[in-house]
C-alpha cells in the first residue's frame, strides 16, 4: 500500500555488510545481486518495492547476524550499474 510518499515505490538499494555472504543467498534476498569488496565486505544490490520490503531485507540481514555498514538508495545512472 502506498500513501504517495517518495520512498513507497520500487527503488534500487545498495546494502553493505561486514563479512562474506555466499552467492547462494541471493534467492533468499529476493534476487539481490551479491558483490564482494576486497576488504571482506559484501554488497547486496537490488530492487525493493517499498519501505516495508526494505525492512524485510534488513531483518534478514539482522537474522543472519551480519553487521550492517550502509544502506543507500541508488538513483539515476548509479542505479543502472
Amino acid at each position: 500500500m502506498s500513501n504517495g510518499r517518495k520512498f513507497d515505490k520500487l527503488c534500487i538499494y545498495c546494502i553493505k555488510v561486514r563479512g562474506t555472504l555466499d552467492r547462494k543467498w541471493s534467492d533468499w534476498f529476493d534476487g539481490f545481486d551479491i558483490r564482494y569488496e576486497v576488504d571482506g565486505e559484501t554488497l547486496l544490490i537490488g530492487a525493493v518495492r517499498d519501505q516495508a520490503a526494505l525492512h524485510g531485507v534488513l531483518a534478514k540481514i539482522r537474522d543472519l547476524g551480519l553487521p550492517l555498514l550502509m544502506v543507500q538508495r541508488l538513483e539515476g545512472e548509479e542505479a543502472r550499474k
